[in-house]
């Protein structure tokens, strides 16, 4: 039986801000709080799905954030956010049945190219360069795909959305930024939504880290917004690298 204590309690709360500042920018907030729960002795069912309640909070604030500031377009986006929501919640509705190990093999791979991408490609900027695919092509592939990992693991979901924004659809930093966010809030949605009914999640610690996700978040979303791709980059390269070291670090 979990027993939340103040001193945890407070520790979570630190942890929901830092991770709602470092998920605002360049995703892998995941990376801090999922450990952060597990640690603190949640249950891994109920780490998971209280991280999804959590999550919400912070993808919320970054999503509108990057809205009120004019780069996304919340209604060109809904069809690709109602996709990603149904990717969450098969995701998180297979959790159990699904060889997770097999694809936490796959993913420090991910991870660390990902984090080359983004260091060693020249040229990534705020500039919209040639789309590689259209819009409908990439809401009906990419987006449920990584939708589904986002409620089956999520820790890095943000971080492909990320990448398949830039390298695919032709966005800027920036704007790929905001996009992330708002499809990131949506397959999180759908994975709370699933969680609720087999995760069993912990809701006061989780809203207590959520109140905490939307300090860090708004901030974080305001120095991306202002700074553009000099702050993103070399943040998501530090994130997706750290999160590639944990699973191996954790596999081993």
């Amino acid at each position: 039986m979990f027993d939340l204590t103040l001193e945890i309690a407070l520790l979570l709360v630190a942890a929901g801000f830092a991770a709602g500042f470092i998920d605002s920018i360049a995703g892998g907030g995941g990376l801090i709080t999922v450990p952060a729960l597990l640690l603190a002795g949640v249950p891994p069912a109920q780490a998971l799905a209280t991280n999804k309640v959590q999550g919400m909070f912070g993808a919320a604030t970054a999503a509108f954030s990057y809205a009120a500031r004019g780069l996304v377009d919340l209604r060109s986006q809904w069809r690709a956010a109602l996709v990603a929501a149904a990717g969450g919640v098969l995701g998180a509705a297979l959790v159990n049945q699904l060889p997770a190990q097999a694809l936490q093999l796959v993913l420090p791979v991910l991870l660390i190219g990902i984090a080359a991408f983004f260091a060693f490609r020249p040229g990534l900027n705020d500039l919209d360069r040639a789309r590689r695919i259209g819009p409908g092509l990439f809401t009906l592939t990419i987006v449920p795909l990584i939708g589904f990992y986002d409620g089956l693991l999520g820790p890095g979901a943000g971080s492909f959305y990320m990448i398949a924004f830039v390298s695919l659809s032709g966005y800027g930093v920036l704007k790929a930024t905001a996009h992330t966010k708002l499809l990131n809030l949506f397959s999180n949605l759908g994975g709370l939504l699933t969680f609720a009914l087999i995760g069993e999640p912990l809701w006061l610690l989780g809203l207590l880290m959520g109140l905490a996700q939307i300090t860090g978040a708004g901030l974080g979303a305001r120095l991306a917004a202002r700074i553009g791709a000099r702050l993103i980059k070399p943040l998501l390269v530090v994130t997706s690298m750290a999160l590639a070291l944990r699973l191996i670090w954790q596999m081993l």
